[in-house]
């Protein structure tokens, strides 16, 4: 049985065991539930974060989940595939079509819708980015970034971030930053240089794009590559989605020249936030500038089929000798009519503009909540992207994992599910169609389970 992981090192707050999950499973866990976790944990290989789980579920819909009791819980967490809530008619409806005529396309062969997603991506960067590969989860399209990294550069080595997540796989947690992933794993990747990420916190509340107090972490970008020498690509996530890191425009500005002076290639991770979670559909747009290669997935299957790509410049068509991503759903039709139709779902629903307006909204609702409670350290974000910091010291923004983790048990109780990031961080991540009067619901669940989690 594994053992309660120490509160310093914890990364999430919904950990494998704790006391805090041994009273949920108490509470809510019914004969039935308890027989399929029960199941659940003798077949599945037990990992931290996934196995043993925390409730059985039975359905969804729109922007919920429901369990096998029957609980339902607004979700925002949803992984990062439920961008355009689950089980949407509009979405499932062309799947379904698309399963009656072509449900599989082998290699060697080519199917109109792939072709056709891929030309509505390409369109969506302006042809800036017009060369395209797909693969079957996120993970795998950071490894043909990495591939072709090389290959254009000639070098193996790598600057990322610590705390950054690129994906579970081996060259995934190279680059990737958190500890959980690295420990006990023996080597990784050779030539994967970490700095630390973008940090312009230094006040205790922050509006996108109101500051430049990052800029000595690009300048430090420059350091390494300079004395390192050898750097291929700079791989990075625009704005962290787990802990809720927004950097400035200044940041990405700096970085963004600092590649072009040393010839090294800018390689954007955008897995959990394209598709318009940040109000535009590229976050990268946010900042004016190009990236040299961007890796989207997740919500790009629009939660029904595992589909991510990798677009690049048009000079980097050079890898014909190579197979970069080799992948037997290479081109599933499946996947790209899902992914098309999340494509004219945004567009005939106006969804990006509806996250921008509701971005102003959640923006007060949380700077409200800031206010109320001493224990919130920051809060920060962009669009429908934000994180919460739980403090036990709002000036010296102590980390209060306990705090967190009881706060996320008792919105979990009153029917909401999100991720606790960093030990520390409530990670907010509604579905984008969600209403202003849904969300309006799911925070007045946040503010009075702070208030109660103070009380117990």
């Amino acid at each position: 049985m594994q053992s309660e992981q120490p509160a310093h090192l914890r990364t999430e707050g919904d950990v494998n065991v704790s006391e805090e999950r041994k009273r949920w499973a108490e509470r809510n866990h019914d004969a039935a539930t308890q027989s399929v976790l029960d199941a659940d944990a003798k077949y599945f290989l037990h990992q931290s974060l996934s196995t043993p789980c925390l409730d059985v579920l039975d359905r969804c819909e729109g922007i919920s989940v429901t369990s096998l009791q029957g609980k339902r819980y607004i979700d925002f967490h949803g992984n990062n595939v439920h961008q355009l809530g689950y089980g949407n008619p509009y979405i499932l409806d062309r799947v379904k079509a698309q399963m009656d005529t072509l449900s599989f396309s082998p290699r060697r062969f080519t199917n109109p819708v792939a072709v056709a997603l891929v030309g509505r991506l390409v369109n969506l960067t302006g042809g800036a980015l017009s060369r395209v590969l797909f693969a079957p989860g996120g993970t795998s399209v950071i490894g043909i970034a990495l591939k072709l990294a090389r290959l254009i550069t000639g070098k193996y080595k790598t600057i990322s971030m610590w705390d950054a997540f690129h994906g579970a796989s081996m060259d995934g947690i190279s680059v990737g930053g958190e500890r959980m992933f690295h420990q006990d794993i023996g080597p990784l990747l050779p030539g994967a240089i970490h700095v630390p990420p973008p940090d312009m916190y230094r006040g205790m509340w922050y509006r996108h794009g109101s500051a430049d107090g990052d800029i000595a972490y690009a300048d430090y970008i420059e350091y390494v590559i300079e004395k390192e020498g050898g750097i291929g690509a700079v791989v990075a996530e625009t704005i962290r989605s787990t802990d809720v890191q927004v950097p400035s425009k200044a940041y990405w500005k700096r970085v963004r020249e600092i590649c072009d002076k040393h010839g090294v290639l800018l390689i954007l991770d955008e897995i959990p936030i394209c598709m318009g979670r940040t109000g535009t559909f590229f976050a990268y747009q946010q900042y004016d500038i190009e990236p040299d290669m961007v890796v989207i997935g997740k919500g790009l299957g629009a939660g029904v089929v595992p589909m991510a790509a990798m677009l690049c410049r048009e000079a980097f068509n050079k890898a014909g000798h190579v197979s970069l991503g080799h992948y037997t759903h290479e081109k599933n039709p499946l996947g790209s009519a899902a992914a098309l139709a999340a494509l004219d779902y945004i567009e005939e629903h106006r969804v990006l503009q509806h996250v921008q307006e509701l971005s102003a909204y959640m923006q007060a609702r949380l700077e409200r909540l800031y206010h109320r409670f001493e224990v919130i350290g920051q809060v920060r974000g962009v669009g429908l992207l934000w994180g919460v910091e739980i403090v036990t010291n709002r000036h010296t923004r102590e980390k209060n994992t306990g705090l967190a983790e009881k706060i996320m048990y008792e919105c979990m109780q009153n029917g909401l599910s999100f991720k606790v990031s960093a030990g520390n961080v409530l990670s907010l991540y509604p579905p984008l169609v969600i209403t202003r009067e849904e969300l309006a619901h799911a925070l007045d669940i946040v503010e009075e389970a702070v208030s109660a989690a103070l009380q117990r």
